[in-house]
């Protein structure tokens, strides 16, 4: 016990965490009347509430976004599977990547071709692909927490002097009082986040996978520290900057799964002006006074530069995306319409219309060409008009 309150005290240094001359004695809550501070106690608070709000999503998703989705046409169903083959089954439960050797190997063992393998493997990892309803009803879980985040954090902002003036952030750091309606934002927010952690690895897979699962942890941890160093002023600054955008990703997505393309392309040039607004204009202006601003006003100590450098690496992230969502829009001037999502499921989906040119097997076990309802040919397995991600 001693050694673990050894590591302890030397953790919660107030060398490291705290102003030059204070302690966690001056900051404790109660310890003042006239300032209410932020309790690390309460850390633990978003997880339990994190767990209601997966009950939450699986309720509204399963009993009004499904029924919705159906309403308006979203389709349910994958592609027909394969034929049964046990052999390629197995193979495929070893490993859903198919390799030349594993396709040379498996050759041997059932009366099949190079390409039939090819194209029955392809009809398989389509089953495990989610349907666009089920997609559609994730992005619109998103889409209605970020909107009444972005709500709900301008209405407690609107009469807080450090949404109007970032410098308020650091006057009296770090005797600050934590408000109610601040305090539910953070502890919502922050659950939030832990259920977007836990769901993503059963949620639909996207090719940006890991730099999502770092933005989350990056996310968590800055209001961890923000809370428990009594940084929360400019923590709920960033939270409402952050919120704002997202809303417009996933109304874009939302009607791009509704085959709304115009609606989409509109929703998704105002997603772009309004990402690079907040994302890389106001957000860095954030950056700019906690890096330039905040030395001049209060003394400097080692967690205020874990904390700004964390406020960096988002930033970081925000570039990569930006690019991300730049390609996006150069091919959707080109092409005239908003290609795919930013964030599209990793791994390659089966068009329906595939469903029309699949391999037709002669006697001998070769696939011959059968031609698509427009007339053209295609080869096993391969779409005669490929359909663009989602």
């Amino acid at each position: 016990m001693e050694l673990v309150r050894a590591v302890s005290d030397t953790f919660w240094s107030t060398k490291v965490w705290l102003p030059p001359n204070t302690t966690w004695e001056d900051i404790r809550p109660g310890v003042r009347s006239d300032v209410t501070h932020a309790d690390y106690r309460h850390l633990i608070y978003p997880i339990p509430l994190a767990a209601v709000i997966i009950v939450l999503r699986w309720i509204v998703e399963r009993y009004w976004i499904a029924p919705v989705g159906k309403a308006i046409g979203i389709k349910s169903t994958g592609p027909k599977p394969p034929k049964p083959n046990k052999v390629l089954e197995a193979a495929y439960n070893v490993n859903s990547r198919l390799s030349h050797k594993t396709t040379t190997r498996l050759m041997k063992q059932v009366d099949l071709t190079e390409r039939q393998i090819e194209y029955w493997w392809r009809r398989r990892r389509a089953q495990d692909k989610p349907t666009t309803l089920v997609k559609f009803c994730e992005t619109s879980w998103r889409c209605i927490y970020y909107t009444y985040s972005f709500i709900f954090g301008c209405i407690v902002m609107w009469d807080k002097p450090w949404l109007w003036d970032i410098k308020a952030c650091w006057y009296g750091y770090p005797h600050q009082s934590v408000t109610n309606d601040i305090w539910w934002y953070y502890m919502i927010s922050m659950a939030f986040y832990w259920s977007l952690t836990a769901s993503q690895f059963y949620d639909v897979k996207r090719k940006d996978f890991w730099q999502m699962f770092a933005h989350h942890m990056i996310t968590i941890l800055l209001m961890a520290l923000s809370w428990v160093c009594n940084l929360h002023r400019v923590g709920s600054l960033v939270l409402l900057v952050h919120d704002c955008a997202d809303i417009f990703l996933e109304s874009a997505k939302l009607t791009k799964y509704a085959q709304y393309q115009k609606v989409c392309d509109t929703i998704f040039a105002i997603f772009t002006v309004v990402w690079i607004v907040t994302r890389l204009m106001l957000y860095p202006r954030i950056i700019y006074s906690s890096s330039v601003e905040a030395p001049q006003i209060l003394p400097m100590f080692p967690a205020y530069y874990i904390f700004n450098t964390l406020l960096i690496l988002l930033l970081v992230l925000h570039i990569g995306w930006t690019y991300l969502i730049l390609q996006i829009v150069i091919k959707a001037i080109k092409s005239g319409q908003m290609e795919g999502d930013v964030r599209s499921s990793s791994s390659e989906e089966i068009s329906d219309s595939s469903e029309n040119s699949r391999p037709v097997l002669t006697n001998g076990g070769t696939p011959k060409k059968q031609a698509s309802k427009n007339g053209t040919t295609a080869s096993a397995g391969v779409s005669a008009s490929p359909k663009k991600k989602q």
